[in-house]
This record gives C-alpha cells, structure tokens and sequence, in this order.
C-alpha cells in the first residue's frame, strides 16, 4: 500500500508523475479516500481500459497527448490541457491511438440517508 501522505504539502510534476511502460498501462494512486482517488494513469499507443460503469461521475484530465473515450458509444478526442467529465451509470471505454498521461478523479457521493 501506498503511503500517501508523502504527497501531502509537496508540489507534484504531474507530466512526470507517471512514466510510459512499453505495451503497457502504468498506473499510480496518490491519494485514496472514502469521499475518493487520485490516480495518474499513463497509456502506450494501443492500449486502453475496456468497457465499464462507475455508480460516481469520473473526471479526466489529460496531461501529456490524446485520448479518444467513448461516452455511451460516442466517441470523444480528448487532448492535452483538457478536462472530460464521464457520466455515472453510462458505459465508458478509453483507447490510447498514441501514448496518453492523465489524472483520473473519482469523487464518491455521499449516500441519502
């Protein structure tokens, strides 16, 4: 396990938070919470998450090249510099065409009482 507190009060690079692995997807949790997670992601060309929902709205933030994400079967470019927020309940999929860094957000709802 992670010790996450040695992200806490520091300044992180995030383009260099997480480096490419060949053929692979790296990923790297710096803060994981009940309320939610911070987790950086770094895609080869050619690799990608499958299919999936999450009961919580999922925020992006690409930070180095491209991602195309599908939204309910609807693709969506999305490049360096910017954010996508992915509904909750809707099916989602990312494919790296080249090599991709990004932050996922996860913020979970609080429950109605």
């Amino acid at each position: 396990m992670n010790n996450y507190n040695e992200f806490k009060g520091i300044p992180i690079a995030v383009e260099s938070a997480v480096d490419y692995a060949d053929g692979s997807v790296v990923s790297k949790t710096i803060l994981d919470k009940p309320a939610g997670t911070l987790t950086f992601f770094a895609f080869d060309a050619g690799q990608g998450l499958s299919e999936h929902t999450s009961p919580y709205d999922a925020t992006v933030q690409i930070l180095d090249g491209e991602a195309t994400i599908l939204i309910g079967g609807k693709p969506v470019v999305v490049k360096q510099g910017e954010l996508l927020i992915m509904p909750a309940n809707v099916p989602h999929e990312l494919r790296a065409e080249t090599p991709f860094k990004m932050l996922l957000i996860m913020i979970r709802e609080k429950s109605a009482a």
